[in-house]
């Protein structure tokens, strides 16, 4: 039999904001994580120039390097925190709407996330990204065996 602490902290971890939230901080740190692994794979500065002379020091060639990093970093970031925000929010409101933890939930929070994050490149793009958003979440739910 659980605790009265157990069953505080599980009431707790219920409510849709606070799972917003820890999606929100969560998927921030996966983009940083992301944003500096690939921007520090995002060099397109040449190591030697017409006559084999370098064209950056080694210095400028870091510190390049590092900022490129850091802005996709924050851009990253941005992206993974609105995502994650938006996906576990929304299946927590749709799963407590239906009162029912199904694989449909996963699609409807998928289609609405995808959806939402296209939604500023057309009516076209929210489509594709609804329908390939939800996919990948019934995918995963599925891989996962929820």
């Amino acid at each position: 039999m659980p605790t009265p602490e157990q069953l505080m902290q599980e009431e707790f971890m219920n409510h849709c904001a606070v799972r917003s939230v820890m999606s929100l901080v969560m998927g921030g740190g996966m983009g940083v994580l992301m944003g500096l692994v690939f921007g520090t794979m995002d060099n397109d500065a040449p190591l030697a120039g017409e006559q084999g002379k370098p064209t950056k020091t080694a210095k400028q060639q870091i510190l390049a390097t590092a900022k490129s990093a850091g802005q996709k970093s924050w851009s990253y970031a941005k992206t993974f925190a609105a995502m994650g925000a938006l996906y576990s929010g929304s299946e927590c409101v749709i799963e407590k709407a239906r009162a029912k933890h199904d694989i449909y939930n996963s699609a409807y929070a998928g289609c609405f996330t995808g959806g939402a994050l296209a939604a500023r490149a057309g009516w076209q793009a929210a489509g594709i990204g609804c329908a390939s958003f939800a996919a990948f979440s019934v995918m995963i739910d599925k891989v996962l065996d929820h």
